[in-house]
């Protein structure tokens, strides 16, 4: 069982992650799309805190970049 810090962490990047796949979808940014599947998706195959927040980081950095692009 993760501890709650774990927990929170994968709850705020999976939330980031439904909000880019809803808005990729809307309006057609595969990359925004892309990368909701996998902030949703990632915590399943993670394990350890520094991990999923370095990856919950660089893929929030990609979606944030996407918004802009």
């Amino acid at each position: 069982m993760p501890d709650p810090s774990t927990i929170f962490v994968i709850i705020v990047f999976s939330a980031v992650g439904l909000a880019a796949f809803r808005r990729g979808k809307r309006e057609g940014n595969m990359l925004c799309l892309i990368l909701g599947i996998a902030l949703m998706v990632y915590p399943y195959f993670v394990e350890g805190l520094f991990l999923s927040v370095a990856i919950g980081a660089t893929l929030t950095a990609g979606v944030w970049y996407s918004w802009g692009a």
